[in-house]
This record gives C-alpha cells, sequence and structure tokens, in this order.
C-alpha cells in the first residue's frame, strides 16, 4: 500500500538521510479504527488521550476534542513539556507525567500537567504504555481504550478524522448543527473531500512536517530547501485567503485542512522564528493568514487546547544552552495577540 504523504513520510533510505544531516519523521505503529475495529466500538466514556501540549500533532488532536464537544466524554493526562533527563532512573529523553516537576520558564509546575490516570498501572512514562503492548514505539498522541486497557491508534491524522466522524456516538455535547463537520461525506462534498485532502497533503509536507525539516536537519542544503518550501507555501495559502476574502481555507466551513494547519502557524511568531530558524518572515507579516489565525483562536475551545507556555518550554528547553526566550512583547505579548486580528490591518 503506498504511503499516505498526507500524514506520513516516506521511509526509503532513512537511515541513510538522517545520517546526512536530514530529520526523518517515524510511521506510527498502532492504527486501529474506532468503529471499524471490532475490539473498539464508537461509545461515550470509553476513550483517552495521552498528549504533549508542546507537540503540533497532539494539538491537532486536542483541538479535535475541544472544537467537536467531546472534552466530557474523551479523558486526557497530559505530560510534562520536557523530556527527562540523563539522570533519570528508567531512561533519558522520554515524555514524563510528572505535575511536580518544575518548568524553568515559569519557576513553579504547570497546572495543565497529570499523572497517567486510566492503565491502572500509574506509568511515570508513556514508553512504559507501549511496553505494556510489547512495542518500543514512546510517541504521542494516544488514542487509549480504557475498557480494553490497549492502544486504539498513535497516529494524529487518524485521530482527528475518526473523532470527527464518530463524534455522535463517542458522546459530543454539541447538536449535528452546532458541531463542525472536518471531513464532509455524501457524494455532494466529494469535491470539498478532494480539495482537504489536497490541502492537507501540500500543508503537511511543506508546513507542518516542513518546519521539523528546517529546524531539525543538520545540513545547510536540506534546510535551506525546506526554509524555501515553507514559506513558499504560506504565499500561496495568504493569496488564497486573499483572493477571495474567504473566511477559512475551504471557504465559509472551517475543515481538518484549517485544523491541521493551526498548531504550526500557532507556534509560528513565538516559537518556530527563532527555534526552527524560521525567520523568514512572522504570520503577523501576512495580513490575511493572521486574521484566519485569530479567527481560528477564537472559535469554542480553540484556545482552551493548548499551551505557549509548554510550547515554549519544550522546544527550546531542549536547545543547547535551555534558555527560553521572553518574547515575542511587541505589538503585544503572545497568544494575547491572537485575540487582535487588527494588528495585522
Amino acid at each position: 500500500m503506498p504511503i499516505d504523504t498526507s500524514k506520513e513520510e516516506a521511509q526509503t533510505n532513512a537511515v541513510s538521510r538522517r545520517a546526512k544531516g536530514e530529520f526523518v519523521r517515524g510511521v506510527s505503529g498502532f492504527r486501529s479504527v474506532l468503529g471499524e475495529d471490532p475490539h473498539f466500538p464508537a461509545e461515550p466514556n470509553r476513550y483517552h488521550l495521552f498528549v504533549a501540549f508542546n507537540c503540533p500533532w497532539c494539538h491537532r488532536v486536542t483541538l479535535a476534542r475541544n472544537i467537536l464537544g467531546l472534552q466530557n466524554s474523551i479523558t486526557m493526562d497530559v505530560v510534562f513539556p520536557g523530556r527527562t533527563g540523563e539522570d533519570d532512573p528508567v531512561e533519558a529523553n522520554r515524555w514524563e507525567f510528572n505535575p511536580e516537576r518544575v518548568a524553568t520558564l515559569t519557576r513553579t509546575t504547570l497546572p495543565e500537567c497529570t499523572l497517567e490516570t486510566v492503565t491502572g498501572k500509574q506509568f511515570r512514562l508513556v514508553k512504559q504504555i507501549y511496553e505494556a503492548e510489547g512495542s518500543q514505539e514512546a510517541s504521542v498522541p494516544i488514542l487509549y481504550d480504557k475498557k480494553t486497557k490497549r492502544i486504539v491508534t498513535n497516529e494524529s491524522a487518524e485521530i482527528v478524522r475518526m473523532l470527527d466522524t464518530q463524534a455522535p456516538k463517542l458522546g459530543s455535547l454539541l447538536t449535528d448543527s452546532e458541531r463542525p463537520n472536518l471531513y464532509p461525506n455524501g457524494d455532494e462534498n466529494s469535491e470539498l473531500r478532494n480539495e482537504i485532502n489536497a490541502l492537507n497533503d501540500q500543508i503537511y509536507n511543506a508546513i507542518n512536517n516542513g518546519a521539523y525539516k528546517a529546524g531539525f536537519s543538520s545540513d545547510q542544503a536540506v534546510y535551506a530547501e525546506a526554509f524555501e518550501k515553507y514559506f513558499k507555501m504560506l504565499d500561496q495559502l495568504e493569496y488564497r485567503l486573499a483572493s477571495d476574502k474567504r473566511a477559512f481555507l475551504t471557504g465559509d466551513q472551517f475543515t481538518e485542512a484549517d485544523l491541521r494547519l493551526f498548531p504550526t502557524l500557532y507556534r509560528h511568531d513565538p516559537v518556530y522564528y527563532v527555534r526552527m530558524k524560521l525567520n523568514g518572515a512572522r504570520i503577523l507579516d501576512y495580513p490575511n493568514l493572521w486574521r484566519w489565525l485569530c479567527r481560528v483562536y477564537a472559535l469554542p475551545g480553540v484556545a482552551q487546547s493548548n499551551s505557549l507556555t509548554h510550547c515554549r518550554q519544550g522546544y527550546f528547553g531542549r536547545s543547547w544552552n535551555n534558555v527560553i526566550p521572553l518574547g515575542p512583547i511587541h505589538p503585544m505579548p503572545y497568544p494575547q495577540a491572537y485575540e487582535h486580528p487588527e494588528l495585522a490591518s
């Protein structure tokens, strides 16, 4: 089966590519589908998410959970945004459930962080959840079945799609008319789905994964190529929004394409501009993209789906000196700036 490049990266020659300095993202190993796999029926109050707020792939999932009205029916645990250190008694560089850990940015604990609450084992490391199923993976997000104590899937794009498809059965608080339809079905929506699919592919490769290609590759040519593709795609998206003053990427309707773009652009000005070496421009320099960003941020549940404190701590806390930049503060601190679309007027 050919790889879906809208959510995964081809693994051809991955070892040699990494050796040459390219960042190559791995492929998720758990891929069951709610409502289709008989072991995982779609029902309320059965499923749980393990996430990191600094992770943009997790951000997709927390966005979907909130936008679709699933906050009460799908529970969630949140890891600390920094990985374990070399002095960890089990293993370094792992996601950790540790609400008592102090963030260097705030010099206090982070109220969003939790213990692991649903496996019955009180695991401290995400890696231990995988080891319980014989896997060596260690990533988040994870969609977990509290009844069977098993991982359903750890592929963020597929979690978003199944939460959207199964939202009523999963116990959404929103009515059908209130709840966004992120990936509309039916023959009448086939062209819209094709448009969403094309945008997903372009956005994943140039923007979502492209930011990591730029920021985490150690080869100048690989970085330069990723940098160019990233800003070329931002230009195209700015033009798309400007051409007919549409509210969202496909028109007046918020879709999966908007949801998948938002986590990267949310991080761009306060984090990626410096940490990922994407200093070609700010999103604030793109008037239509900025207003789109503010428009999405204003949707119910979106602001509560993440934390820039976690993002700053997580990304810069892993940099060479662990010092976290305090800006930007002009024209306004973030995320407060996202409440002001007029800043780009």
